[in-house]
C-alpha cells in the first residue's frame, strides 16, 4: 500500500471509528433520542443496547490493522439491519447513510486485508 493510501485509510478509520463510537455511546447511554428511534420501530431494549455495544465494538477493532477487517465486517452488518429497517418502514432516503458508510468500511476493509490476513509460504 503506497503511503498516501495509507495516511487516506488511516484517516477514514479514525473518522468512521469516532462515528460509531458516538453513535454507539449514545445507545448505550441510553440517551433518549436512541430509545425513541429503537421504540419507533418496535425493537426491544436489549436490541438498541446490541447495536450500541456491536458499534463500539467494531469502532475500536477498525483502529487495529490486524483486527480492522473484522470490525469493518462487524459494522456491515449493522449497517445492512438500519438499510433494511430504514427501508421496510418507507424511509428509502434515510438508507442512503448506512449504505454509504457501508462503501467506506468495504474500502477499509479491502485495505487492511493484506495486513489482517498474512500471507501463506
Amino acid at each position: 500500500m503506497t503511503k498516501g493510501r495509507s495516511t487516506t485509510v488511516w484517516v477514514l478509520s479514525a473518522l468512521l471509528a469516532a462515528l460509531y463510537l458516538f453513535t454507539g455511546g449514545t445507545k448505550l447511554a441510553g440517551m433518549q433520542m436512541a430509545v425513541e428511534e429503537f421504540a419507533r420501530y418496535g425493537y426491544p431494549d436489549w436490541f438498541r443496547l446490541a447495536v450500541g455495544a456491536a458499534e463500539v465494538t467494531g469502532a475500536v477493532l477498525l483502529l487495529v490493522p490486524r483486527a480492522a477487517l473484522y470490525g469493518a465486517i462487524m459494522l456491515s452488518v449493522v449497517m445492512i439491519g438500519a438499510t433494511v429497517t430504514h427501508l421496510t418502514h418507507q424511509e428509502a432516503p434515510n438508507a442512503v447513510v448506512p449504505i454509504v458508510l457501508f462503501v467506506l468500511r468495504a474500502f477499509v476493509a479491502a485495505s487492511r486485508r493484506e495486513t489482517a490476513v498474512p500471507a501463506r509460504a
